[in-house]
């Protein structure tokens, strides 16, 4: 897999949040996007729908390591807008994503380090109205076992934070659970021991996992 097993942090679904100071109106809009094109179509998309604002800064950081970096003050002050809100995608840890601010002047003029901070304050508005997730790498495993071993099992998961998947109930219990990458040995050996080597596991596709409210959404 290409990913390394720590993971990444992305936008699942992006969202809009906004600020207002001195009288300007600061919109941030924040969406995921997967390629310079599609960051690109978006700021141009922003840029038509807020035609009539002073300002439309962008932003986007493109790569599971944010390799592809771009961003733009439009017409503000250098490095007052654009670069400011860079940087709290790239604190944040976030990639394959795009963020607009489009500001809506109040005629009251902030500074250079106001204006710093107001669009840094609009991007964090947006984020956090946005649904951000990690994706990291891992792989199933499929685990039979009788009742004896199914509650040190339960117990076992909740402990380590293992997601299950699934569970089929029959003569004994057929467990599907998602397990990171970087625990598969320690699971596995776990297992064996709580269960005195009764649990008979199978190893599952590796696959790029997210758990989302409580769920585990799977990507292609």
């Amino acid at each position: 897999m290409s990913m390394d097993e720590k993971g990444y942090r992305v936008v699942y679904t992006g969202g809009e949040g906004e600020i207002v100071e001195k009288k300007s109106r600061f919109i941030a809009t924040v969406r995921p996007v997967e390629s310079e094109e599609e960051a690109s179509a978006f700021i141009a998309e922003m840029k038509k729908k807020y035609w009539d604002a002073r300002h439309n800064c962008s932003a986007f950081v493109i790569g599971q390591r944010q390799e592809l970096t771009r961003c733009s003050d439009d017409g503000e002050p250098a490095q007052t807008a654009g670069r400011p809100m860079l940087d709290v995608l790239l604190r944040e840890g976030i990639t394959n994503v795009a963020v607009v601010v489009t500001r809506y002047f109040g005629g009251v003029l902030l500074g250079t380090g106001g204006l710093v901070r107001a669009y840094q304050a609009a991007t964090q508005a947006g984020l956090m109205a946005s649904v951000i997730i990690e994706k990291k790498p891992g792989r199933k495993l499929f685990i039979q076992t009788d009742y004896n071993g199914l509650g040190k099992l339960q117990y076992l998961f909740a402990q380590l934070g293992i997601s299950v998947l699934h569970t089929e109930y029959g003569a004994d219990v057929v467990l599907s659970v998602m397990i990171p990458l970087p625990m598969l040995q320690k699971v596995e050996k776990e297992i064996t021991e709580k269960t005195s080597g009764s649990a008979k596991m199978e190893w599952g596709e590796e696959v790029v996992y997210a758990e989302l409210d409580k769920d585990v959404k799977i990507f292609e």
